[in-house]
């Protein structure tokens, strides 16, 4: 056996209402101004909830404002306050306090990322990975791929049947690849374990709620032939009794579930937290772009697993490095450094190439919200702009360049 495990949180847990609530804001300020600098941070602790951070926009936001965005994103996340849970239990929405803390930008960065020439220089140094792997169809490794599908699905249960379980969700999925170069390789051999912690009612009881979550597991879709029941280890509230959730037992953080909104510890991952900035942040843009090209290298079969980095230094568009490795799986004469040279050479990767690629500064409805992006990962979901493979044919025609 040859072990590795990711988790991953619902919408519902604290540290990921702090991120949502962010991104909320984020959203809200792009949508009025899509050249608003924003770094908003939340706090959850009990009822109350701090908006912190700097922000430089030609949108006049309230206390009022602030309010509604908060009370309406708790709502959407399902604390609705007609759950079958009562007020000592959950958190509703209609008993938080919301204080707001905010400042406008620096001037000093603000002339920084603002250029006469219409470029956009980094929001702050920083370094970035990207990552991809061929363990799954959404080249993601296995362990955080399954561990989202499972909380997805109990989650989305939770959302229809508010009356039986709640909304503040974990799941941990460990893989086993048999051996350490079955783990290098990304050959998965099968699920060993799986934990899932979810809330349930007083009526419900906890054996009525484990043997909902045990169905769940089994619809959530996972491979037949990794998935084997009878050889799996099923770990279901391993805690006992779990009916006091939410923010009122556990305070929630922007940007504390950096593993989960990334690549579940199987790569590294850089220093800043994406929800809550705009895309001049390039913890945030930084992170899709180097996704985008890790996908890409994978995705053209150039090797079965990409790590990119990028590096930038605050006020200045063009990145400091750009660093391809593929951990020693390349399957071409391609070399990681003709690699790393052929990105920089035909990607700019400033901060505004990469808003104008995925179009960062026009979140909407009908294309993506970074609310919504907080709510699921960063990296790994289909329809984000920067998980299209666009650009194949030009990634598959560097597995000819010589080294």
């Amino acid at each position: 056996m040859y072990l590795f495990t990711s988790e991953s949180v619902s919408p519902g847990h604290p540290d990921k209402c702090a991120d949502i609530i962010s991104d909320s804001i984020v959203d809200r300020y792009l949508q009025e101004d899509p050249d608003a600098k924003v770094a908003a941070e939340v706090l959850i602790a009990g009822k109350h909830i701090t908006i912190g951070g700097e922000i430089s926009s030609t949108v006049k936001l309230y206390q009022h404002d602030f309010e509604e965005i908060v009370r309406n994103t708790l709502t959407k996340i399902g604390y609705t306050g007609e759950s079958g849970f009562s007020r000592e239990e959950t958190l509703y929405p209609d008993d938080i306090d919301v204080s707001v803390q905010l400042v406008r930008q620096s001037s000093e960065i603000n002339a920084s990322v603002v250029k006469d020439d219409g470029e956009i220089g980094a929001g702050d140094q920083g370094i970035m990975f990207g990552f991809a792997s061929s363990e799954t169809d959404e080249f993601m490794p296995a362990a955080i791929s399954y561990s989202r599908a499972i909380c997805n699905t109990v989650y989305e249960y939770a959302l229809r049947h508010p009356h039986e379980l709640g909304v503040d969700i974990k799941t941990q999925v460990t893989i086993d690849y048999g051996s350490k170069d079955g783990f290098v390789n990304g050959a998965v051999q099968k699920i060993d374990t799986i934990i899932v912690s979810a809330p349930y009612t007083q009526p419900t009881g906890k054996e009525r709620a484990e043997t909902i979550i045990a169905k769940l597991i089994r619809e959530t879709g996972l491979p037949d032939e990794l998935f084997i029941e009878q050889q799996c280890s099923i770990k279901i509230n391993p805690s006992g009794n779990y009916t006091k959730h939410s923010a009122l037992y556990d305070s929630g953080l922007t940007g504390r579930k950096l593993i989960v909104d990334s690549f579940g510890g199987y790569a590294p991952i850089g220093g800043g937290a994406q929800s809550g900035k705009d895309y001049t942040k390039v913890d945030r843009s930084g992170l899709y772009a180097a996704r985008w090209i890790a996908k890409h290298i994978v995705a053209a079969d150039i090797a079965s697993k990409a790590l990119v980095q990028i590096s930038y230094a605050i006020g200045e568009a063009k990145p400091v490095s750009v660093t391809v490795d593929t951990q020693g799986t390349g399957k071409t004469q391609v070399s990681d450094e003709r690699l790393s040279h052929l990105t920089r050479e035909y990607y700019h990767l400033t901060p505004k190439w990469i808003k104008e690629k995925f179009k960062l500064d026009q979140p909407s409805e009908k294309s993506f919200l970074y609310a919504d992006i907080a709510a699921l990962g960063q990296v790994g979901i289909s329809d984000y702009p920067w998980e299209q493979l666009d650009e194949l044919d030009l990634f598959t025609t560097f597995r000819w360049e010589a080294k």
